[in-house]
């Protein structure tokens, strides 16, 4: 099956691909389940500090009007 008939029907590009064993060549199966694990924590980390530092940031201007 051609590459990229296999990405359209996995629903991923070809650039994707051809980066993945780049990304995770050589590595176990647990190995690449823990960097999806760090990945997501570590976007869902990012997502509360840009929420705290705007609700910070609301606080300090709403305060500044008094």
């Amino acid at each position: 099956m051609p590459v990229a008939e296999l990405c359209h029907k996995h629903g991923m590009s070809n650039a994707s691909f051809y980066k993945w064993p780049a990304k995770y060549g050589g590595m176990e199966a647990s190995m690449v389940g823990q960097i999806k694990t760090m990945e997501e924590e570590n976007r869902r980390l990012n997502q509360m500090y840009a929420d705290l530092s705007m609700q910070v940031h609301l606080l300090k201007e709403t305060l500044g009007k008094k």
